[in-house]
């Protein structure tokens, strides 16, 4: 089983953009939280995960402190820098206006008094994100999936682990206090040996406008895609010229995989979680899955994938329905658990398709308590703050770079089958497909200059 031990170490390089609008921060609202004794953080990318969830997840504490944004949106720059001085304004009742507007995050990354970055970029950029932001000295919390490809995660793993920096990835399920519960309850044997995960994922709709538009005035186009192929623009591509909804990027296979990376790195990371299986992978993989045909958006729609893993269990990928609600279904010699987030969601757009409890068991008696002598596994309450406790004390996190980059990389594994409808063979120890040139072609793809790394 691959460990931290076994982490190759490389590193990339970053480049310098331009800034806006700087800013002073004034003494009198710090009190007691001086700046010596606070996290400065940058946000970078400012569109609807930022707003809705991970900027409001670090501003809550005292200790950490938002002092700029960076968004190729010079609207949403702008909008964003907004948004957070008026949260301090408010907290602090007094006027605020500490917040530094970038539009290109490299200029942030080179500001010397950020401590750490907020990621909350589309798919496509989280790695290259990632791998400047820890080059340039910065901690990074990143929105999942890990990255766009299973060669682009292996680079960001490789390069924060040699930075000795903290990334943890966004994976809040991990300090949701259900999904702790369920997997110390499979790891404990409370449903007896463990043959099969069921994975309920959220589908997405066809559609999307391609008729190409002019690009909207502030807006760097041309960054945005960044290493992926030009394509001309168009609103349902990026995100709306308006508002925070959710955007049609989430649904183009140029920008991310769909809902398998989307929910899955979520879901799937919980399996790996309950199966100890953190630092390794499935060995056998194959799935099928319906595309469209027409319209923009060509993520996958249903789908149905399966994975073996070294030590016989088998998880199964599948489209939710009401028989069978987001979530995760644990099966054992001796009864099952379901776990879901039940109500909650990140962000008010988000495509929540359950109202199931958040935990559930064949036998009430599967859920009693476990003894002193149990398997523990780490104890988060709060993901963002598990982050920003990280960062002040050294110690580890939830969700470091590698375990976020296993978790993806079953989803990309299982959208390479979809895409190839036949059977499968991962060495997850050297992560190529065994004897199969055709599939270790989709391991990676082509970056477009400049932007490749």
């Amino acid at each position: 089983m691959t460990t931290r031990r076994n982490f190759i170490k490389q590193s990339l390089a970053s480049g310098a953009g331009l800034f806006i609008a700087p800013s002073i921060v004034p003494a009198s609202v710090m009190g007691k939280h001086a700046p010596s004794n606070r996290i400065n953080i940058g946000a970078i990318g400012t569109g609807r995960i930022s707003r809705d969830h991970d900027m409001p997840g670090v501003w809550k504490y005292d200790h950490a402190r938002i002092i700029a944004v960076a968004d190729l949106d010079a609207k949403r720059a702008a909008e964003g820098k907004q948004y957070v001085e008026e949260y301090y304004s408010r907290k602090n009742g007094a006027p605020y206006t500490g917040v530094t507007a970038y539009t290109d995050y490299r200029d942030l990354l080179a500001d010397s008094d950020i401590d750490a970055v907020l990621i909350s970029t589309p798919d496509h950029w989280h790695a290259r994100n990632a791998i400047d932001a820890v080059r340039a000295g910065k901690h990074v919390y990143l929105q999942k999936p890990a990255s766009l490809t299973i060669a682009e995660g292996r680079a960001m793993s490789n390069a924060v682990n040699a930075s000795g920096r903290i990334l943890q990835i966004g994976s809040q399920q991990r300090s949701m206090e259900q999904f702790r519960v369920a997997c110390e309850l499979v790891r404990n044997g409370r449903i007896g040996r463990l043959n099969e995960i069921e994975i309920r994922l959220p589908g997405d709709p066809p559609g999307g406008n391609p008729q190409e538009m002019p690009v909207p005035e502030g807006f760097n186009y041309d960054m945005w895609l960044g290493q992926t192929p030009y394509v001309p623009y168009t609103v349902d591509r990026v995100h709306p010229p308006t508002g925070y909804g959710r955007p049609g990027w989430l649904r183009c296979e140029q920008f991310g995989a769909g809902m398998i990376t989307g929910w899955g790195a979520h879901h799937f990371d919980i399996a790996h979680w309950a199966m100890d299986s953190e630092y390794s992978g499935p060995v056998e993989i194959e799935g099928s899955a319906d595309f469209p045909t027409s319209g923009l958006w060509d993520v996958h729609g249903r789908y149905e994938t399966e994975m073996l893993y070294a030590g016989g269990v088998v998880v199964r990928g599948m489209t939710d329905s009401p028989e069978k609600p987001n979530g995760v279904l644990f099966t054992g010699a001796e009864g099952w658990i379901f776990v879901s987030r039940g109500a909650y969601a990140a962000s008010p757009n988000e495509p929540i398709s359950t109202k199931s409890k958040a935990l559930q068991a064949s036998d009430p008696k599967i859920l009693s308590p476990l003894g002193n002598d149990a398997i523990r596994l780490y104890v988060s309450d709060d993901h963002h703050g598990n982050w920003l406790d990280s960062i002040r004390t050294g110690r580890p996190n939830i969700t470091p770079a590698e375990v976020a980059h296993r978790s993806c990389s079953a989803c990309l594994l299982q959208h390479i089958a979809m895409k190839l409808r036949r059977r499968l063979y991962w060495d997850p120890a050297l992560e190529r497909f065994r004897n199969d040139n055709e599939a270790n072609a989709m391991i990676a793809r082509p970056h477009r200059p400049p932007y490749q790394f």
